[in-house]
Formats: C-alpha cells, sequence, structure tokens
C-alpha cells in the first residue's frame, strides 16, 4: 500500500512540474501580448509548484523512512537521493534565484518600470539558471517515477 501511496505522490509531483513547466508557462507567453503579466501569472505558478515540491519530498522523504522492509537498502538510498535531489532544485530555485528576479523586477518598477541593458542581462542569466534547475528537476522527476517500480 505505501509503494502505492509513493508512486502517486511523485507522480502527482512530476506531473505538476511538467504540466507547468512545459505548457503552462509556455502557453502563457505564447497567447498573453503582456509578457510582464505572463511572467508574473508564471511566477505565481512556480511559486506554488516550489512548495507543492517540498511538501512532496518530505511526504516522500517519510514514506520512505515507515517502509524500510518493502524497500531493499540500496534502492531507498537511491529513491531518497533522487527526492532530496529535486528538493534541492526546488529550494534553490524558489529561495535562492526568485527572489533575486523579484529584487530585480521591483528595482525596473522604482526607477522606470523598465529594466536597463545590465537588469536584463542580469535578468537574463538568473531566468536562464532557473530554467536549467528546472530542466534538471523535471528529469530527475522521471528518473524517480521510473524507479518507484
Amino acid at each position: 500500500m505505501l509503494s502505492r501511496v509513493r508512486l502517486l505522490v511523485a507522480t502527482l509531483w512530476a506531473g505538476s512540474l511538467w504540466t507547468i513547466g512545459f505548457i503552462v508557462a509556455p502557453t502563457l507567453f505564447g497567447t498573453l501580448s503582456d509578457r510582464v503579466l505572463a511572467g508574473n501569472i508564471a511566477g505565481s505558478m512556480f511559486r506554488a509548484e516550489a512548495w507543492l515540491s517540498i511538501a512532496c519530498a518530505l511526504i516522500l522523504l517519510a514514506l520512505l523512512q515507515w517502509s524500510p522492509g518493502a524497500l531493499e537498502l540500496k534502492r531507498r538510498r537511491l529513491l531518497a537521493a533522487l527526492v532530496l535531489s529535486m528538493l534541492v532544485c526546488a529550494l534553490l530555485s524558489h529561495f535562492g534565484i526568485s527572489p533575486l528576479m523579484t529584487e530585480l523586477k521591483a528595482q525596473a518598477q522604482g526607477s522606470s518600470g523598465i529594466m536597463d541593458e545590465a537588469m536584463r542581462s542580469r535578468f537574463g542569466m538568473l531566468h536562464g539558471v532557473s530554467t536549467l534547475i528546472f530542466a534538471v528537476q523535471s528529469l530527475l522527476a522521471g528518473v524517480l517515477i521510473w524507479k518507484q517500480q
């Protein structure tokens, strides 16, 4: 029973990542003519996703601890390492990169509402790092689901 709950939580986590990152966010930018609005909506969704990631990671780690006899130690360690790696990705993005991006947006709004070239460059770099972290987390999510069975 716990293995099915574990699979369900992992699937919820992966599905939410993939849906927001690869369907919803691109659709927002492709549909809305206001890129700032699209970015604000996507940012809100990624913030919610970060909290869902934290919750799913904690639940999965607890489930892995509660079923020590059901899983061989090597497999349990692999699953825990995957979950912890995904959690680190979420934490880095949410508590490390996102606040820096928010700060840049606030600075732009405080001055003229438009980012200068240096701010745009820094924002683009941070967005690229965030995208890379998200891609790694998404890939790890696929491996996590694959290794559940």
